[in-house]
């Protein structure tokens, strides 16, 4: 007989406990959420915590592109 499956990983929370919000854009600056993103993250199914994930990426190279054009790169 065939033990059962374990159950599928949730998505893991993108928080690495720096917990401070930057004013400028309205996002955490430890895990690029919003504050609604964060409020309501408990309450996400795993299919809406990757659309956050998603947001997160963009968001990050966003930032990263920012930071480069500065640099004159």
């Amino acid at each position: 007989m065939n033990a059962p499956s374990p159950p599928p990983a949730r998505v893991a929370s993108p928080c690495i406990s720096v917990c401070r919000m930057d004013d400028a854009t309205g996002l955490c600056i430890g895990c690029l959420r919003t504050l609604d993103e964060i409020a309501v993250w408990s309450e996400l199914d795993d299919d809406a915590r990757r659309e956050v994930w998603v947001a997160i990426t963009r968001r990050r190279e966003a930032l990263e592109a920012r930071a480069n054009a500065g640099d004159g790169r």
